[in-house]
């Protein structure tokens, strides 16, 4: 699989393919804490606190996020679902 993909023209289905590529290439670490993404996120992020009102519902629900740029729509890797509010929240990706 060719990486990265536009993340809003591909299925669901696609983007669970490739996020499992990055868990792969990226040796099952997040992308933006560089922990395990069998386990929490590092403590420096989880001490950010969230705003739940910025995100679609159940934003959380899933553990582990293909997180991708949002002014060019490609991917960039696999990362915690709480490391991806961070980057959204806070770095506007």
């Amino acid at each position: 699989m060719e990486l990265p993909i536009k993340y809003n023209s591909v299925s669901a289905s696609v983007r669970r393919k490739v996020r499992e590529e990055y868990v792969r290439l990226q040796n099952n670490l997040c992308m933006f804490c560089d922990q395990s993404l069998d386990g929490p996120p590092h403590p420096h992020v989880t001490d950010a606190p969230i705003n739940l009102k910025l995100f679609p519902p159940n934003f959380l629900k899933y553990p582990i996020h293909l997180q991708h740029c949002h002014k060019t729509g490609l991917t960039e890797g696999a990362v915690h679902a709480y490391c991806n509010a961070v980057l959204w929240q806070y770095y506007n990706r």
